[in-house]
């Protein structure tokens, strides 16, 4: 089951860096305003996530 487990973990890895590639290529699409905001949101969305989980230690 372990092998299993792991070609499911690189499965699902790999489909998230190309759904978070794919909205980069589709904002930058929206011109640079709108990749702007998709950075800022994605920056304060970790920092946000980083402040909670020392928050909540």
């Amino acid at each position: 089951m372990t092998r299993r487990r792991n070609s499911l973990k690189a499965t699902r890895s790999f489909l998230y860096t190309l759904a978070r590639f794919l909205g980069n290529v589709e904002a930058a699409k929206g011109g640079p305003k709108a990749l702007g905001k998709r950075i800022l949101r994605r920056t304060l969305g970790k920092a946000t996530g980083k402040a909670m989980a020392k928050f909540f230690r």
